[in-house]
């Protein structure tokens, strides 16, 4: 099955917990990966990674540098990408764990790009992903996360720009990507304002 064949039956299977309904585009992808530095080693967390649209633009900026944590709750997606990206740590995990995980590593990341559905950001016990994902960055840190333009406005899209606005002390939102299909934005949130607090 292709990729975008492949991508289009997980959404079937399952809409509310695969965020797309098909591989981003690379002009999507390039913005999701701006805030990458070209210097230095730094740690990039990437959730629902999905095919590797984002992952392959990552990998692209990295160069061989840093550190590349990736995120992914489908197996079978998480198995494919490790195999196709040596350099990426794949790992088979809710992105709740990612505090965790980043305990267990000792790391803080740099980045957080997100792939992730709406249905992934709602609270659990009152605090939103979010939360968790500023807490994991160091405190000049960013975060973005990509949203079509059509759910934009939907009640969890309207949740989460507010939850950006709570816990970063920057968000802006990109210009339409209308190369990608649908067209879509990417929020690009930095300086969490509270960095490294797991708790």
């Amino acid at each position: 099955m292709g990729t975008a064949a492949g991508f289009l039956w997980e959404f079937v299977k399952s809409p509310t917990t695969t965020a797309a309904v098909g591989p981003s585009s690379r002009s999507l992808a390039e913005q999701m990966v701006a805030p990458i530095p070209h210097r230095g080693d730094p740690v990039v967390v990437e959730l629902g990674p999905g095919t590797g649209a984002f992952t392959e633009a990552i990998q692209r900026r990295l160069g061989g540098r840093g550190r590349h944590l990736a995120l992914e709750l489908n197996p079978r997606w998480a198995a494919e990408l490790g195999e196709r990206f040596p350099a990426v740590e794949s790992v088979c995990a809710n992105a709740r764990e990612l505090p965790e995980l980043l305990r267990q590593r000792e790391l803080r990341a740099d980045v957080v790009v997100s792939g992730l559905p709406w249905v992934a950001h709602a609270p659990v016990d009152g605090v939103p992903l979010i939360r968790l994902i500023a807490r994991s960055l160091v405190p000049g840190g960013a975060f973005t996360q990509f949203a079509y333009t059509w759910t934009r406005w939907a009640p969890p899209a309207r949740r989460q720009l507010a939850d950006l606005r709570a816990e970063f002390e920057e968000t802006v939102i990109s210009r339409t990507v209308w190369r990608n299909l649908p067209p879509a934005v990417a929020y690009l949130a930095r300086r969490p304002r509270q960095a490294g607090r797991a708790h």
